[in-house]
């Protein structure tokens, strides 16, 4: 099945994975079409592979396709559930409706297949303004489409135009076995983007925290006072800021309990589990 909302894309995909008969070679994996009964059907087909190396050929049927979300949920409450969802991101002018749609098919149905199929994650040219912005935004929604559930990204704008055999070789890789895949666009679009989150994070160097250092950052993430922390260490008041005022230098911070607690959890040194409150 495929929900977006714009009728050229839906009507296109339709023709090409059911009506046109011709015949591909994508990589290692072979897409055919074949003629089904008098009628002259086509259906796309796809090669798999299982585990010990035999192939198996696969039809592939678009059965439906939705303008938007709720006329899918809707036609799913009595209709057979699908392998996969075709899923675009951009809904009616809002950049991120597709996540709202993949959050809710994967809660309903697990067993489904989201492909995100959209020309929202193309690689941005050279010369497009904010660049780096624009990069890291992407990077975040295929990030939370992958954490809501879907399972690959195909371009709607691939190389040589708009063509299903790309669509197809996602599901192929797919039926595989294979977690995720991603389309080249796509692909190259998340790899700048994570290199450029390391070039602006840069390399964190390893700190290290004697035991004493840990048990007060342990009690200042339970919300304790100066003063019982003096008192559950053994050590005086002065004692203690000093022991703060050193902690905040050495994690590059302001000398903030929350901002101490923050970057203890990021850099691993403590755990939310390992907190003891104190009763009130």
């Amino acid at each position: 099945m495929m929900v977006d909302d714009e009728p050229l894309i839906r009507k296109a995909v339709s023709f090409e994975m059911n009506e046109r008969g011709s015949n591909a070679t994508i990589g290692s994996e072979r897409t055919s079409f074949s003629t089904i009964g008098s009628e002259c059907t086509s259906f796309a087909e796809v090669e798999c592979h299982s585990g010990d190396f035999s192939t198996e050929l696969r039809r592939v049927e678009m059965v439906d396709t939705f303008a938007s979300g709720p006329s899918l949920m809707a036609a799913l409450e009595t209709a057979e559930v699908p392998d996969y969802v075709l899923v675009d991101m951009e809904f009616q002018g809002e950049p991120t409706g597709g996540l709202l749609i993949t959050r809710r098919l994967h809660e309903r149905y697990p067993s489904v297949k989201i492909i995100i199929f959209s020309g929202r994650f193309d690689n941005p040219l050279a010369s497009e303004d904010n660049r780096a912005r624009r990069i890291n935004e992407i990077g975040s929604v295929v990030m939370e489409a992958l954490r809501l559930g879907a399972s690959a990204f195909v371009s709607k704008n691939a190389a040589g135009g708009f063509s299903i055999e790309n669509i197809l070789r996602a599901i192929a890789c797919l039926e595989r076995g294979e977690q995720f895949y991603f389309n080249y666009p796509v692909m190259l679009t998340l790899k700048e983007a994570a290199e450029h989150w390391f070039d602006l994070v840069g390399p964190q160097a390893a700190i290290e925290v004697t035991e004493k250092e840990r048990q007060l950052l342990l009690l200042e993430a339970a919300g304790c006072t100066a003063s019982e922390i003096s008192n559950q260490l053994g050590e005086s008041d002065k004692a203690i800021q000093e022991h703060q005022k050193d902690l905040s230098q050495r994690f590059d911070i302001v000398n903030k309990s929350a901002a101490r607690v923050a970057k203890a959890l990021s850099l691993g040194l403590i755990s939310p589990g390992d907190v003891k409150f104190l009763s009130r």
